[in-house]
């Protein structure tokens, strides 16, 4: 059992970093292949591949044309025993498993390995500037090497999908591009005539007036209008995650101590609760199910950028809450289609299409900032590449990949070591006990925030 699947069984519930696969560097060359593949290795550095072979790895597929014939490329031969990279090497490279198996030692007594004709080996064994395990043939292996300007073509083409939010069309996939409701939403949705729900009012105004450097009081007074709003405050102002011993009792002293920063994420997140609410019970359901991962996402977020980041915790607390924020729209649109829309486990399975465009949208007609926007479109972005330096949208994407550990669906995730987010972490945080430390260390705060929220 490989120390993945140990994680996993020690805590389903917590949200940790897999291992991540380093690349070759210029100071790795290729060891010298057995004689039995000489001949071949000396062919595979000359051949490129087929569009239709290359199409077969992500993100190549999602390229286009243009774009991916003009991606230099190259195969790679390494013999049974070669040590293809380091832990912490830095590359210029993006690596695939074409052919064979490799053995995978992160910075912990497990490893991992992975086989070519695996799912997972269609996607990177890395694809950040840092490796984040040691990589040694267990066979004859044959590699794909790309440049690490692939990221930057992936980045601008995932980007300029973000930024759009007047988009043509939403590319809906075949099981469910059939489907009479998802058609209708799609042109609704290109037709700008999606009914897209607003934040109580008080939450626009304090959002609006922050602008102005209003101040405590100033906050304070607009909260009041809102006494729900006020009582949560005053209950995140006791709560573990900023008492100081001396009760607090009232809405100023309250943003006193959390902070107009704090406060004015903290009512946004408070406010969107009200958006998670249909009248149909079974969407109602599903409804509270997303709500309830927005929370553990927020949180994990709190909690990531707490620990490994200078990114302030209460703006990644928002940035995890809004994430999925896209489902909200096609629920309500399912409550009131005529003639009954689809079931929510339908629902759910055209969700990874539809919330990253959508939700940009709504971010958009809501007002919320611009480094926030694109985080519903990057959520599960795991190959997106914001640049050198950790951002919020990476924190979101670490938090989301977390999320899924421990869940049915966590066979099919990407390492973590693979992705661009995770090799920007440093000052000893590139092992794959990382996320398990954080999470054991900081539980009572992942409860609290979720607390917050609920």
């Amino acid at each position: 059992m490989n120390w993945f699947s140990k994680l996993l069984e020690k805590n389903t519930d917590a949200k940790r970093p897999t291992p991540r696969p380093a690349t070759p560097g210029t100071e790795h060359p290729p060891s010298q292949p057995t004689d039995s593949a000489v001949s071949k290795s000396n062919a595979t550095h000359r051949q490129t591949l087929t569009l239709a072979q290359l199409k077969k790895f992500a993100p190549l597929r999602d390229l286009d044309d243009a774009s991916l014939t003009s991606l230099p490329h190259r195969s790679l031969i390494y013999a049974k025993g070669a040590v293809i990279f380091t832990l912490g090497q830095r590359t210029d490279s993006v690596l695939y498993l074409l052919a064979g198996q490799l053995a995978m030692q992160p910075d912990s007594d497990n490893g991992y390995q992975i086989d070519a004709e695996s799912t997972l080996a269609n996607l990177p064994l890395n694809s950040g500037s840092r490796c984040g395990a040691t990589a040694t043939a267990l066979t004859d292996v044959r590699l794909l090497e790309i440049p690490i300007e692939l990221n930057r073509l992936w980045t601008d083409k995932s980007q300029e999908s973000a930024n759009c939010v007047e988009l043509i069309d939403i590319q809906l996939p075949a099981p469910i591009n059939g489907s009479r409701f998802f058609n209708s939403f799609a042109q609704a949705y290109r037709e700008n005539k999606l009914r897209l729900p607003s934040l109580p009012d008080v939450a626009l105004k304090l959002k609006d007036a922050l602008k102005k450097d209003i101040g405590i009081h100033g906050a304070a007074e607009i909260i009041q209008l809102d006494p729900p709003i006020v009582a949560k405050l005053i209950q995140v102002a006791n709560s573990p995650l900023y008492a100081t011993g001396t009760p607090i009792n009232n809405c100023h002293d309250a943003v006193a101590r959390i902070g107009l920063n704090a406060t004015r994420n903290l009512v946004m997140g408070i406010s969107m609760k009200q958006l998670f609410s249909c009248t149909d019970p079974e969407l109602m359901k599903g409804m509270q199910a997303l709500w309830k991962n927005s929370l553990y996402v927020s949180s994990l977020s709190f909690v990531l950028a707490q620990e490994c980041s200078n990114i302030n915790p209460e703006d990644a607390l928002l940035g995890g809450l809004i994430a999925d924020i896209g489902a909200i729209p096609l629920l309500h649109f399912a409550e009131q289609f005529p003639d009954g829309g689809p079931s929510f486990l339908e629902l759910q399975t055209a969700l990874p299409y539809l919330r990253g465009p959508v939700g940009v949208l709504m971010l958009h007609t809501l007002g919320f900032p611009e480094q926030l926007g694109n985080i519903p479109h990057q959520a599960e972005n795991w190959l997106y590449d914001s640049g050198p330096e950790l951002t919020m949208t990476d924190i979101v994407i670490l938090a989301k990949l977390h999320s899924y550990f421990g869940s049915g669906n966590a066979r099919d995730l990407p390492y973590i070591n693979s992705i661009p987010a995770y090799s920007k972490l440093s000052n000893g945080k590139l092992n794959p006990d990382f996320s398990l430390m954080v999470l054991q260390k900081a539980q009572a705060r992942v409860n609290a925030a979720m607390h917050l929220l609920s």
